[in-house]
């Protein structure tokens, strides 16, 4: 009896099952247009492992355990809608556009607000937004994106340095550098033993937003190392409802974009015989530039999943990231993997939030100077190889490059891993406590080796450098954070206190003389001849800060944002080891005003005005303290035993190094910026304008004491009264067509206007660039001067060849003799204005994007052309352009001064990237029910660059200094850019 009532209970539940189970179905449209929108998300709420996706039409039907329930329906670029359901009806859901930017959340320092409560100058770009193509790092991903953001490459070496350059060069020592803070954590880059950019190892991938702090109020917050800007990044974290998983891959092929028109090896033998050279005749006709070049071939994969409960989020992704740059022995491999974890409890008032990033970088360099000088000056009637190997007999006794490609490396291998954890907990309603632990370990081995090589006219002897680099970044952080309104009134009061320790230590050891037995001498150490040089390094910096900021608003219309932060750096002396950065900053949502509340064209109107400080800290460990070495060198020692004859048979000395300067303070930044935000046209035509004017003054620089008698040539000071001055005007402007039509597009773009000076400086010239080699070395290219923009060129003003066949320079002072005296200031490296603008199409499923930027009122010097395009070096069978024959009386012997004969416009306009997409419905395909979508891509970067200049590219930026003052806008023999073709399939499950 027992198994029978069993049984039928079972059959009553399975019934009530069957009978329960229903059938909801529909159709999305939009709110305006009342036309179908397909890809809608759609589950019952509580369920999301449940959700279906409406179709091309619209269309949804989804099954339901329960008679009635709530439907939620969310997609991107509408508002999500809850609907309720009863049985089978069959619903019309319309939703509305979110169109407004206005309820965007921005990142700050320290926490979040809403774009329409943000008072300061703050720069966000959304990933979908994101330059395409082959990127290794997050600054080629906003190249263009944000007004007053200047980003140039180094050069177009894969994973290059680059320059961040926010709102004008603000300091000499510290260079343009801007601060990076991911996931709330500060990165220190300064010493991580990567020759390429550092910010490498963050997978493009796994970015969710970049957000730049321009303006000092949005930066003060970060203090002493804001000076040059702030930029936050943010990775990809997970969100309640559908669980999602996301396969990327991508093929890219790369080639030389540009060539330099060099001559061919007929036009050589002509030009070679026309200026009375020495033809050395090799017969055959090479082009070194394609000889020198190859087609990389680039290969990223990128796995990731997300999703969550109310509870608890996930997101987790692998990548592999392949890239071969254009030159052999050029290549970036890059394996990351990432997890961001977020886990609520205790009624919703406790979280903590987990991210990890952990990064395997494979670098390989090759010898980019050495590359370039050969592939524009070698003899092109050489013949590249003899009987199939490498011909080893070309002109001038020169080394075949491809063995020089092969006995040379420059090879590192870096580890990162960078974690944080940050608990938090609401005591009471708007009353948040947290708690921020976090670590950045870094460890780099890198090893430059030449291969022994001998020939009959060249022998090349065996060398290894080792360096081992270690860093140790770890912060606490404790923040008190309290929402509170009245009435009218809103508070946001935060409260906190920082500690970050950075320790670095180098280990370098520099051997040579190694056997010819095919070992690689790196993995020989013990069999070299000789250890040149040994050394080590280690460096502690400490920094404490406290912090503050007060954000208030009235009624939506009123906001008033105050900072404050002191930061206490180690790196200072002890009268001066704090510095305190205030900053204010006022709104005025003029939207929110009775006068302008029911307009139907203006929707948004908000103006802004702003003052702060912010600092630099960027100087060198230990420069406050005093320094000693030992030396028996000159007046350093004297004899203790009076038999003594020489200074080798003398004690050793203690001499001064460094001199202590305590009093060593920071370098302050002052910035003013008043903005406008407003959007029309039912937030379709959006767009800011921004004035600002920003003062860089206590100018740190390592300089000679003024009085001669000294016990050591430099030391560390603030430059009194000096200082650098930046204003300018940025203005940026969207618009969006209606989205819910079969073709809609967005136009837009920037422009930022910046005027670079400096003041008050008491010297004629601080060289930030000079030539080097061919006799020229050290020779000032440009500088720092007195009212003048920084890199400004000064230089003699060529104006042609006189009749002895040497160069003729102006006389600008009249005193009849060309000196130094005699040099003028030729216009500067740094750019009046940059600018970009997009283009964005979009029909059904296709959809396509092209982004294009440039720069104006820059020059460039050619420092390629002065060492290597002269007639002497055509005389003498080295290949030139037609500059060695632009003035037919020109001596052989004439000298290739510094002057403005190779100073060229640097003014340019690039097609940065360009995509094409489309997205395959999984249906059409068999696959709809394992896919939710599969995207297909091309892009096309650097596809087009318009410009005079007649180098490889007129995005010039080496990365070299002289007297650690960075240089800018001098070609140095740079790694040429390539211009790139990306395939992409992207599968969505």
């Amino acid at each position: 009896m027992k198994k029978i009532y069993a049984l039928l209970i079972l059959a009553f539940g399975c019934m009530s099952y069957s009978y329960g189970q229903i059938n909801v179905s529909g159709i999305v449209v939009s709110d305006v247009e009342k036309v179908p929108v397909p890809g809608v998300s759609v589950y019952i709420k509580g369920e999301p492992k449940g959700a279906v996706t409406t179709d091309f039409d619209g269309n949804f039907k989804i099954k339901a355990q329960q008679n009635e329930g709530v439907l939620v329906f969310s997609y991107v670029g509408f508002k999500t809608k809850e609907v309720s359901f009863s049985g089978t009806q069959k619903l019309t859901v319309s939703l509305a556009e979110e169109v407004s930017t206005l309820n965007e959340v921005v990142v700050v320092g320290y926490g979040s607000q809403k774009r329409s409560d943000v008072t300061g100058a703050i720069g966000s770009v959304k990933n979908e937004n994101f330059n395409k193509g082959v990127v290794a790092n997050a600054g080629q991903l906003i190249q263009g994106k944000v007004a007053g953001v200047n980003v140039m490459a180094a050069s177009g070496e894969p994973g290059a340095n680059q320059d961040i350059i926010i709102r004008g060069v603000g300091s000499l020592r510290s260079g343009t550098t801007p601060l990076y803070v991911v996931d709330g954590f500060v990165l220190d880059n300064s010493g991580n033993g990567v020759a390429t950019n550092p910010l490498n190892f963050i997978n493009p991938q796994d970015i969710e937003s970049i957000d730049v702090l321009k303006d000092a109020s949005a930066a003060a917050i970060y203090g002493s190392r804001a000076a040059n800007g702030v930029v936050v990044i943010t990775t990809k974290k997970g969100s309640k409802g559908q669980s999602k998983i996301n396969l990327s891959m991508t093929t890219g092929f790369s080639s030389l974009a540009n060539k330099v028109d060099v001559f061919s090896a007929d036009e050589f033998r002509k030009q070679v015989t026309a200026v009375n050279g020495t033809l050395q005749d090799g017969g055959a006709n090479t082009d070194w530039q394609d000889e020198l070049t190859r087609t990389g071939v680039s290969q990223n994969v990128n796995l990731s999943m997300s999703g969550g409960t109310e509870k608890s989020t996930y997101a987790a992704s692998v990548g592999m990231d392949n890239q071969e740059g254009i030159f052999q022995n050029s290549d970036l491999k890059r394996y990351s993997g990432r997890l961001n974890l977020n886990q609520k409890a205790l009624n919703d008032k406790f979280n903590i939030a987990f991210n990890l990033t952990a990064t395997k970088l494979e670098n390989s360099r090759p010898d980019a100077r050495n590359v370039v000088g050969n592939m524009l000056t070698l003899n092109p009637t050489d013949a590249v190889y003899v009987n199939g190997q490498p011909n080893v007999n070309l002109s001038n006794d020169a080394v075949n490059p491809l063995i020089s490609q092969r006995i040379y490396s420059d090879e590192t291998n870096n580890n990162r891993i960078l974690a944080n954890i940050s608990p938090s907990y609401e005591f009471i309603k708007g009353l948040t406590y947290k708690f921020n632990l976090g670590v950045d370990y870094s460890m780099s081995e890198r090893d430059i080796q030449v291969l022994p090589y001998t020939s009959a006219t060249n022998t090349t002897e065996s060398t290894l450098n080792n360096i081992v680099t270690n860093n140790n970044n770890v912060l606490y952080e404790n923040t008190l954070t309290y929402n509170f309104n009245v009435k009218n009134h809103n508070f946001t009061v935060l409260a906190g206190q920082s500690y970050q320790k950075i320790q670095v230590n180098q280990k370098n050891y520099d051997f040579k003389g190694f056997p010819d037995n095919g070992v690689e001498p790196k993995n020989q150490i013990g069999a070299a001849a000789e250890l040149r040089t040994k050394s080590s390094s280690a460096v502690e910096n400490e920094l404490q800060s406290f912090f503050g900021r007060l954000n208030y608003g009235y009624d939506n219309k009123y906001l008033l944002t105050a900072t404050m932060r002191a930061d206490g750096s180690s790196k200072f002396g002890k009268n001066n080891r704090y510095g305190y950065f205030p900053s204010v900053a006022l709104g005025w949502n003029i939207t929110k005003e009775d006068f302008l509340k029911e307009s139907e064209t203006l929707n948004n109107l908000k103006l802004r005005a702003s003052w702060g400080q912010t600092g630099v800290q960027e100087i060198p460990s230990k420069i406050t303290k005093t320094s000693y070495t030992e030396s028996n060198s000159g007046y350093d020692t004297y004899p203790l035993d009076p038999s003594d004859t020489d200074l080798a048979s003398y004690p050793y000395g203690s001499i001064y190094t460094r001199l202590a300067n305590p009093n060593l303070q920071w370098e302050v930044s002052t910035q003013t910026n008043v903005g406008l935000d407003f959007s029309l046209f039912n937030n379709r035509l959006s767009g800011t304008v921004d004035y600002f004017n920003k003062v860089s003054d206590n100018i740190l620089l390592e300089v000679a004491p003024v009085d001669p008698i000294q016990p050591a040539s430099k030391y560390w000071t603030n430059i009194p009264n000096m200082q650098i001055e930046n204003n300018g005007i940025e203005v940026a402007l969207d618009y969006s067509s209606d989205k819910s039509k079969d073709f809609s597009y967005s136009i837009g773009g920037n422009i930022s206007f910046t005027n670079n000076k400096v003041v008050n400086s008491p010297y004629k010239i601080l060289t930030t660039g000079a030539a080097q080699g061919g006799g020229q070395t050290g020779a000032t290219i440009n500088g720092v001067l007195n009212g003048h923009p920084i890199g400004s060129f000064y230089m003699l003003d060529f104006t042609g060849i006189g009749p002895d066949g040497q160069n003729q320079f102006a006389d600008t002072n009249g005193d009849g003799s060309i000196l130094d005296n005699d040099r003028i200031v030729a216009g500067s490296a740094l750019p009046d204005y940059i600018y970009a603008f997009y283009l964005n199409l979009k029909y059904k499923n296709f959809d396509f994007v092209a982004n294009f930027n440039g720069a104006a009122g820059n020059k460039i010097y050619n420092h390629v052309a002065m060492t290597s395009f002269n007639r002497g070096n055509l005389a003498n069978s080295f290949n030139t352009t037609d500059r060695a024959s632009q003035y037919l009386n020109e001596a052989s012997t004439n000298s290739n001064t510094v002057s403005t004969r190779y100073l060229e416009d640097g003014s340019f306009l690039r097609l940065n990237n360009a995509s094409l997409g489309y997205n395959l419905s999984p249906k059409l395909v068999g696959l709809g029910d394992v896919m939710d979508n599969i995207r297909l891509s091309v892009t096309g970067q650097n596809l087009f660059v318009i410009t005079k200049y007649s180098g490889f590219d007129p995005e010039i930026n080496t990365g070299t200094s002289v007297g650690e003052i960075q240089s800018f806008g001098i070609d140095y023999f740079s790694y040429p850019r390539a211009r790139t073709i990306v395939f992409g399939l992207n599968v969505a499950f």
